[in-house]
């Protein structure tokens, strides 16, 4: 009926301006954060008898504070261009085992220090997708698992394909994520385990930004996880994405 009609459409008008609030409200947030620091450290720099190592130290602190603020602005933008789809997916075929080995040579500096290992079943597969976009998305993936990962941990990567779609499991024995953070660990500025938000830096953007390229590519990615034992990341994703 018509009512129900106008109904459901306040409905959605109220989720929307909810999740407008919301957005705006953790952006405001995330901003204070390194510029309150940028700021106390500033001032802290005009003291005249500061020693030159908390001088250098305090100098480092906001050249960090500034890239994260940095890198929350690029964030911002990805994710707001994948979500307007202004972005034309680039679509070629190319080896998927190989991208992801280079990958984890690529970020090697993360793990090679903490003595994690990977084991790798990796199938050789042709994937007709966008290159630069999935990368980004098992850079992240990956580097979540080391982040989250005990020192002389082991990372299980696997890639199985059937006659449509390949399918990426990334598993860890990290901490893991409670079944309740489970359900938002996409969303925007989501941070699993708040107690370890500072031991774990992040601007709570990256699986929002992987979703988001998954779902471009017309795949899905879920999370299978149990506190203190580790977490698995499934990637699922069309051999050939169409294009639009």
């Amino acid at each position: 009926t018509l009512a129900r009609s106008f109904e459901e459409m306040m409905h959605d008008l109220q989720q929307l301006e909810q999740m407008r609030r919301d957005f705006v409200s953790n952006v405001s947030h995330e901003v204070q954060s390194p510029l309150t620091s940028i700021s106390g450290y500033a001032l802290a720099l005009k003291q005249v008898n500061l020693a030159d190592n908390e001088r250098s130290r305090y100098l480092d602190i906001i050249i960090a504070e500034a890239d994260r603020m940095s890198k929350m602005s690029d964030s911002l933008l990805k994710l707001s261009l994948l979500e307007s789809q202004s972005q034309q997916l680039r679509l070629f075929t190319f080896s998927l085992d190989e991208q992801i080995r280079r990958v984890i040579v690529a970020i090697q500096p993360q793990w090679s220090a903490r003595n994690i290992r990977f084991e790798l079943n990796l199938t050789a597969v042709r994937l007709m997708a966008d290159h630069d976009q999935l990368n980004q998305v098992w850079t992240n993936i990956i580097g979540n698992s080391i982040k989250f990962s005990k020192d002389g941990g082991v990372i299980n990567i696997s890639i199985k394909q059937d006659i449509k779609n390949v399918t990426v499991r990334v598993s860890d024995t990290g901490i893991g994520i409670s079944l309740e953070d489970q359900k938002r660990i996409f969303e925007r500025f989501f941070k699993a385990d708040r107690s370890h938000s500072r031991k774990y830096e992040g601007s709570g953007m990256g699986l929002a930004i992987v979703k988001q390229i998954v779902s471009l590519h017309q795949g899905d990615i879920r999370v299978e996880s149990v506190p203190g034992r580790g977490t698995t990341v499934i990637v699922t994703l069309p051999i050939t994405t169409p294009a639009e």
